[in-house]
């Protein structure tokens, strides 16, 4: 791995402060500003991983996995079906996942190097160049190397570093201002969406430090294993409901517009007010909302994203 020409911030320097995360990038040595987006304390990064990029990778691979091995999720693939799309199954999306593995690998020792944005960006190209190579040209995960893609990189850079604070802040703090620089590409779902519905998206999700996996899924997970103790799927199910009941899913607005994007809100929600998977009969409420989604071709991708990105950080973060 790449040698460390960064000036990292004592311990005491790292608490976030109520600010902006914006910052000019450039490939220099880094210090870590003092601005970064406010939340409670995370735990730190385990010791025995936080230097290893083969095992970020893994875990990258892993939360993905994880995803796709999940129902019912309204209007997504699953090993039970493949919801609204008819261009992939559960057995495409394990092998993207296999196929990605040594990219996040790859970010991880790009990310310990301090590398910037420039860097991390041609990475994610040679990745999804590969996805897509290995699926037929079939989009599987580009908005999650994307976001898992960067956790990836901030991990990396983690343990490089002895960050003692949640991922997302790294991000935000390292790299935000360079994401939010550059324009967003016109002819993605992404930039469609945000010249349409003025729609933040997964940019300036990044470039905040991740709020939605950390104060949405995360916790979502944690009322899901308490609500459904012993089942880890039922908690996966509960956090991607919590999702699509707050995120703005640029997929959502996509395929159904506005229109569809509250349909989808208002179901989750009154999923989540009856009790979520704590209710005795979760899995056949879930499954109505899962087949109403398909019904009307709505797929919360980027809840999917952030679902095993909240994975991935818990995986990382003891």
């Amino acid at each position: 791995m790449a040698g460390m020409a960064v000036g990292c911030p004592p311990l005491a320097a790292q608490d976030p402060i109520r600010a902006s995360p914006g910052r000019a990038g450039g490939a220099v040595p880094m210090t870590m500003p003092q601005t970064a987006p406010a939340r409670p304390a995370s735990p730190t990064l385990r010791p025995e991983h936080r230097t290893s990029p083969d095992w970020i990778g893994r875990q990258a691979a892993r939360a993905l996995i994880l995803e796709v091995e999940t129902w019912p999720k309204p209007g997504l693939v699953s090993h039970i079906d493949t919801g609204a799309h008819q261009d992939m199954d559960a057995a495409l999306l394990r092998l993207s996942a296999r196929t990605l593995e040594p990219y996040f690998v790859a970010l991880a020792e790009a990310g310990a190097a301090d590398a910037g944005m420039d860097r991390l960006r041609l990475i994610g190209l040679e990745a999804e160049a590969a996805m897509r190579q290995a699926t037929g040209n079939v989009n599987t995960h580009r908005g999650a190397i994307f976001g898992l893609g960067l956790l990836a990189a901030a991990a990396g850079l983690a343990g490089a570093c002895a960050w003692r604070r949640p991922l997302g802040i790294l991000i935000a703090a390292r790299w935000g201002g360079e994401i939010t620089a550059k324009p967003q590409e016109a002819a993605s779902h992404g930039g469609i969406v945000a010249r349409r519905y003025r729609a933040g998206g997964a940019r300036e999700e990044a470039a905040a430090g991740m709020p939605s996996v950390y104060d949405v899924a995360r916790p979502a997970l944690r009322e899901g294993r308490r609500l459904a103790a012993g089942d880890e799927e039922a908690a996966r199910v509960h956090a991607c409901m919590a999702l699509i009941a707050t995120v703005e899913d640029s997929n959502l607005l996509y395929r159904g517009g506005i229109d569809g994007l509250a349909f989808a809100r208002a179901a989750a929600l009154r999923f989540l007010r009856d009790g979520g998977v704590g209710c005795r009969h979760w899995r056949w409420a879930a499954k109505a909302i899962h087949d109403d989604f398909v019904a009307r071709n709505l797929s919360p991708g980027g809840c999917a994203d952030l679902l095993a990105m909240a994975l991935f950080t818990e995986a990382l973060e003891s």
